[in-house]
Order: structure tokens, then sequence, then C-alpha cells
């Protein structure tokens, strides 16, 4: 008799005790994709176009896969570089930072490039015209 109320006892325990669970939660956080993207294809750039900037090709995540978009022409902003969009490794996955304009830097005028412009002799190294000896 006590065998038979041992094993009562140890089955009302067990049974009291909490039912362990495995839970996995995937969070999809958006804009991040978990899979690396492949390396950038070959795509020979088409000869220049006057007022135009190439936008290279390159891949994009549809949900399921990457898949190639081509470069394509796009037209240029005065005082404006384009600086291409690329992919870089974020938070565990990976994001694309799309391309955008930057301000272009300002080409000195001739006079200055060729070493006439106030300095009297080309090149002067950095610190020393503050120093007087440019």
């Amino acid at each position: 008799m006590k065998v038979s109320t041992l094993l009562a006892v140890v089955a009302l325990a067990a049974s009291a005790l909490p039912a362990a669970a495995q839970v996995s939660v995937n969070i999809n956080v958006p804009g991040l994709i978990q899979v690396a993207p492949p390396a950038p294809r070959y795509e020979p750039m088409p000869g220049p176009r006057a007022g135009q900037v190439w936008v290279p090709g390159r891949w994009q995540w549809n949900e399921r896969a990457y898949v190639w978009h081509a470069g394509f022409w796009q037209a240029a902003r005065p005082d404006y570089a384009y600086a291409p969009g690329r992919w870089v490794q974020a938070d565990g996955g990976w994001r694309w930072m799309e391309g955008n304009w930057r301000r272009a830097e300002q080409q000195p005028h001739h006079a200055e490039r060729e070493g006439h412009g106030g300095g009297g002799g080309g090149h002067c190294p950095p610190g020393q015209a503050k120093k007087g000896r440019c």
C-alpha cells in the first residue's frame, strides 16, 4: 500500500509543476535582411552622356531572394555629386543604404591651382602659412 501511495503522491506533485514550453520569437525588423547580398555583378558602364549620371546596378531583396536591378542613367544635379547606394552590415543583418546626392567640392580657380593665388610659391604644407613660411 505504501508503494501505491508513494506513486500517487509523486504523480500529484509532477502534475502540479508548471509545464515547460519552448518559445521561439522571430522579430522581423523592417529593412533588415538576414541573408547577405551576393557579390555585385560586373556591369559595363555605357559611354558618358551630357547632363546624366550613371547609377550602377544593385541587388534588391524581394522578401524571398535577391534580384538584380540593372544600372540606369539619372539626370545630373548642378553642384552635386551622386554617391551610389550600398549594402551595409547592421544589427545582425544587412540593410540597403539608398544612393544620395552630396554637395560637390568646389574646384579652386585656375590661378589658385597654378600657385599664383596670393601664396607666391605654389603648394604650402599644412600649418606653414599661419607661421608665415609661405
